[in-house]
């Protein structure tokens, strides 16, 4: 009886629903649709395939969505310890039943379904990290060494598939809730020439593949026919847009099969070849709009959990966003991270859709606090 007492009302979400939140990810969410739509063309005779695939996922999505908001984001951090250790124990078994694809291995395979932990990973970590900091602020050595011990531990799981690009993304999350939750500049910064230090450790660590990304991200030309053609193609895809771009369904590069990967890791680059640079500038606002929203959210509550939430759900969408973006234009190595609500894949989608649901619940909580003072 105790955690339906602490979820919201019907008339509480109606009250404190912030719709213009709804509205940008409905509209991320589209131009994604469009996107896949247009790059399936470069992948299959069937587009319709990806599409409705994506909007079945898109679906299912949101009836979660409409169940966490229910729920409320607070007996979720309730249940954060478990949800965390029950995602670690996923990492944990992963490594040895997980299926294995591009010299790493990611997913969990339930028929035609693949699941992908560290997707899951990334919200149970920000809701850990949100109740463990707000009972125990990192101010001193021991709070911040008893975080990072237990969310490093996630990392390093990460790093055994291994998947350098979904790492970066805890690293960042952990950072910006630390940060936040009132660690000492001096220890972030010593946080930051410890991470420098153990560049030369990770470069010996990663597989030859990764390295060569790596290399072939300084100069792409070096193997032009091979780990650089993708970096190659994806800026010609970009630059060919221009200001206006080519139009929907006009793009070339993914439709003649030069874009690799065109309704995943590079969505973005087929975006903008047909929309361009304003296209491209329209997406990035609302991006920025949405996180604003959800910042918003974060500002009006009372409770430090919620804050650190909505934190760590910005921290963890505006690095995978930028990554992906500075990917397709060659400014940044190619780690595979999908683009938020844009590229193709059921998993990541509904897990982002997730993080945004607890960020939409702590946008409603103020109205339950209003109430009580009545």
């Amino acid at each position: 009886m105790l955690l339906p007492e602490l979820g919201y009302s019907w008339g509480e979400i109606r009250a404190g629903l912030d719709r213009v939140m709804v509205a940008l990810v409905c509209a991320l969410f589209a131009l994604g649709i469009i996107s896949i739509y247009s790059a399936g063309k470069g992948v299959r005779s069937s587009t319709v395939v990806f599409v409705v695939r994506q909007l079945v996922w898109g679906g299912v999505s949101a009836a979660v969505y409409v169940v966490i908001l229910r729920v409320g984001y607070r007996n979720f951090v309730r249940l954060s310890f478990w949800l965390y250790a029950a995602t670690f124990l996923c990492l944990i078994i992963l490594d040895v039943r997980g299926i294995a694809s591009k010299g790493a291995v990611r997913w969990f395979q339930f028929g035609n379904i693949n699941f992908q932990p560290s997707e899951l990973g990334k919200v149970s970590l920000i809701l850990f990290m949100s109740r463990f900091c707000s009972r125990r602020p990192p101010e001193n050595v021991k709070n911040l060494a008893a975080a990072l011990a237990i969310c490093g531990a996630s990392v390093f799981m990460i790093l055994l598939q291994p998947d350098l690009g979904s790492a970066l993304v805890y690293i960042a999350i952990i950072f910006a809730i630390l940060a936040v939750a009132g660690t000492p500049v001096k220890y972030l910064a010593w946080l930051a020439l410890v991470g420098l230090c153990a560049l030369p450790v990770l470069w010996k660590g990663m597989r030859a593949y990764q390295r060569l990304r790596l290399i072939v991200f300084l100069d792409p030309y070096i193997d032009p026919q091979g780990a650089g053609y993708n970096v190659i193609q994806s800026r010609i895809a970009v630059g060919s847009g221009g200001l206006w771009g080519k139009g929907f369904l006009q793009g070339t590069q993914g439709r003649l099969h030069f874009l690799p990967a065109p309704h995943t890791d590079f969505i973005f680059s087929v975006f903008a070849e047909e929309f361009g640079f304003i296209g491209g500038i329209i997406v990035i606002t609302l991006f920025a709009c949405l996180f604003w929203r959800i910042l918003r959210g974060a500002f009006r509550t009372k409770d430090t959990r919620a804050k650190l939430l909505c934190i760590g759900v910005v921290a963890w969408l505006w690095f995978q966003l930028m990554e992906s973006i500075a990917m397709s234009m060659g400014l940044a190595p190619i780690t595979g991270l999908p683009m938020p609500l844009f590229s193709y894949g059921g998993s990541s989608l509904l897990m982002v859709v997730i993080a945004l649901a607890l960020a939409q619940s702590v946008a409603i909580s103020p109205v339950r606090e209003n109430f009580a003072h009545i």
